[in-house]
């Protein structure tokens, strides 16, 4: 893993500790009833898709846009401006582009990042098999465990995965051709870090330090 950490990690990560703080581990374990109820609330998240006249979507749209450009004022969810963050029209929630790297040499790749977005969150719901009652494979199995330290588990997990496959893409020199390939490449890591017997909560992952470089 190379390559300096991105800008789409930093934006996600900070989304998450404005909204629910830096630390939310329990101070007492979960019985297995509250650890199903737990998983089962994620689940049913991951079923919800984007609605633009929900209130609630409306706002993390905002947060997206403030932690992307928090001295420039949005004048609204359709606006020109949405072109700037890389969406082909002034409607983010029915367009999506590719999004240019402009840190050093990183615009020298163009970067999927509505389409990385997107993939990367089908590739944590499959390879943690969390379309099933209960995960199975061992990884899925332990992060159900990590879930029950800390409810915002997944949020952090698809962050560390967001910024594990932009190292991987830029230290790979990619092009969008071999997506998929980089996308393995985190997929295989993450699933190595999540079978490792030492991890007990997601600051235990090694590559949860990619989220303060």
């Amino acid at each position: 893993m190379v390559g300096s950490r991105s800008w789409i990690g930093a934006l996600l990560y900070r989304y998450v500790n404005k909204r629910h703080g830096n630390d939310r581990s329990l101070d007492f374990p979960l019985s297995p009833l509250q650890q199903e109820k737990r998983l089962q609330r994620l689940q049913e998240r991951l079923q919800v898709p984007f609605d633009e006249t929900r209130p609630d979507h409306q706002e993390a749209l905002k947060a997206l846009w403030q932690v992307a450009f928090p001295d420039t004022h949005l004048k609204g969810l359709i606006s020109d401006q949405w072109k700037e963050m890389g969406w082909q029209g002034p409607n983010p929630s029915t367009d999506f582009r590719l999004l240019f790297k402009r840190d050093g040499n990183r615009a020298t790749w163009e970067y999927p990042f509505a389409v990385a977005g997107i993939n990367v969150s089908f590739m944590l719901i499959r390879m943690l098999d969390l379309c099933s009652v209960k995960p199975k494979c061992l990884p899925g199995i332990n992060f159900v465990k990590i879930l029950s330290e800390d409810e915002e588990a997944f949020d952090v997990l698809y962050c560390i995965a967001f910024e594990m496959m932009d190292a991987q893409w830029l230290a790979m020199r990619a092009s969008y051709m071999e997506f998929n390939e980089v996308l393995q490449v985190t997929r295989t890591q993450l699933e190595r870090e999540l079978s490792l017997e030492d991890v007990h909560r997601i600051q235990d992952l090694p590559a949860y330090n990619l989220l303060y470089q």
